[in-house]
């Protein structure tokens, strides 16, 4: 107390004396305790030497720097031009969403360019693949002379899978042209061998996806009411869960696409295999060797049997493949199987079977290649297979007879007019080809005359 009075007089008597050199402060320091400051001017210096601050005050200038700096990272380098922080967050948002939304139309372009490159392709496989065929056949045509005076069971000592020899034993075989109308004159109504297929006849195009490949027929022996010989009958068979049956009154409502019934079979089809016979459809279960007999007039399984040791679902097909391992056919013969098995190693096995109970009756081992055929069919008796599904102008190559179980080459002209023939089907009422050709039903005349020589 004493000491602050004897200061407070202290300064007293030096302002008195000059009042603009010393002077007196009271102020609380950084603890809240009551201080007291006294400044006196030095009149010999004008400013002091060294720092302003001390280092302390360097110290306090030093971490300022550095704080400033952190907001200014903060705020994105907004601060001083007046956007705050969620200013700064928005744009840069918005930046990144801009720049998503430009990488996402690229790879779209990316993904449409693509897309036409593939469809490009595939264009030029079907080409390639129409191409490879053509000049598959011509070297038949190129060694027709060189070949044709080697006896028929020379050239069966050639390996039976070499598809190039097989068609050169066709151009070798080839039945004469005059030959062939001598014999087609002779036989109209009868049985005989084939001379002849006709030019195709549109009946119907599919609409859609599903069209692309199926089997359309005609019962050429119907039994009672409600379906005739007149009723049309047809499978689209592109899916996996192929059960849609379709009935139509006549040729005309099928030309017109209005079926009078739709039924659903109870058992999903497999591929182009199936046929019809006095008032059943007959058709091979999927994936499995098992055959169905569905009858119509009830709409109901009527026998259900597997084809011992055949092939199925990709095993042994045509060589357009479709699953096409097991082939249903009729004639005037009755109902057929067309397939192979492992013991034949993949050469067609031909089985007559019950129309009732569908056992087989007898079988024969041809050595025909089934892979190397792109279809087959039965007429009175004989197997005939189709060298190729794709080519234009392809022929009718193989002939089988079960009646001596002897085999040959032919060169009936056979024509795939849209270049996708999926299926190939007989109606001995008809005397017609059904086939089914890149969406596209058609039919096809056949004449017959007398079998030639070397099969009677």
């Amino acid at each position: 107390m004493w000491l602050q009075v004897a200061l407070c007089l202290t300064c007293l008597v030096l302002s008195s004396q000059s009042q603009d050199r010393a002077s007196l402060r009271r102020s609380n320091d950084h603890t809240g305790r009551c201080q007291y400051t006294f400044t006196v001017d030095n009149p010999a210096e004008a400013s002091c030497s060294g720092t302003s601050g001390g280092p302390d005050m360097e110290g306090v200038k030093s971490r300022l720097t550095l704080l400033e700096a952190l907001v200014s990272r903060l705020l994105g380098g907004k601060v001083a031009g007046g956007e705050g922080p969620g200013a700064g967050g928005d744009k840069t948002i918005q930046e990144a969403y801009s720049q998503a939304m430009r990488d996402k139309s690229q790879l779209q372009g990316d993904k449409e360019q693509l897309n036409r490159q593939v469809q490009g392709l595939q264009r030029r496989v079907d080409e390639l693949s129409a191409e490879a065929e053509t000049l598959r056949q011509r070297p038949c045509h190129q060694h027709q002379a060189a070949g044709a005076g080697l006896p028929l069971h020379k050239l069966n000592q050639r390996p039976a899978s070499d598809s190039l020899y097989q068609e050169m034993k066709a151009e070798v075989t080839e039945v004469p042209a005059s030959h062939l109308i001598q014999d087609a004159g002779q036989n109209h109504t009868g049985c005989g061998e084939l001379v002849s297929v006709g030019e195709p006849v549109l009946h119907r195009k599919a609409d859609s996806i599903t069209g692309k490949y199926g089997v359309w027929l005609q019962d050429p022996e119907p039994m009672a009411s409600p379906y005739g010989n007149k009723t049309v009958w047809r499978i689209d068979t592109v899916g996996t869960d192929v059960r849609q049956l379709f009935a139509y009154e006549d040729m005309e409502q099928f030309a017109k696409g209005f079926p009078m019934k739709v039924m659903v079979l109870p058992e999903p089809v497999e591929s182009t295999g199936a046929t019809l016979f006095r008032g059943s459809l007959y058709y091979q279960r999927r994936r499995s060797r098992t055959l169905l007999r569905y009858d119509l007039a009830y709409e109901s399984l009527a026998a259900r049997l597997d084809l011992p040791h055949a092939g199925f679902h990709g095993q042994h097909p045509y060589s357009w493949g479709g699953y096409t391992d097991i082939d249903l056919a009729v004639d005037e013969q009755g109902l057929w199987a067309i397939y192979s098995t492992s013991k034949a190693k993949g050469a067609i096995v031909v089985s007559q079977l019950d129309p009732e109970s569908l056992e087989v009756k007898r079988s024969w081992e041809t050595n025909i290649r089934k892979n190397t055929v792109a279809n087959s069919f039965m007429i009175c008796g004989r197997l005939y297979t189709v060298a190729s599904y794709i080519t234009p102008d392809t022929t009718v190559n193989h002939v089988f007879d079960t009646a001596t179980g002897q085999g040959r080459g032919m060169a009936v002209p056979f024509k795939n007019h849209y270049r996708y023939n999926s299926m190939v089907d007989y109606n001995h009422a008809q005397r017609k080809l059904y086939a089914w050709d890149n969406f596209h039903m058609i039919t096809y005349d056949v004449s017959l005359g007398r079998p030639s020589r070397s099969s009677q």
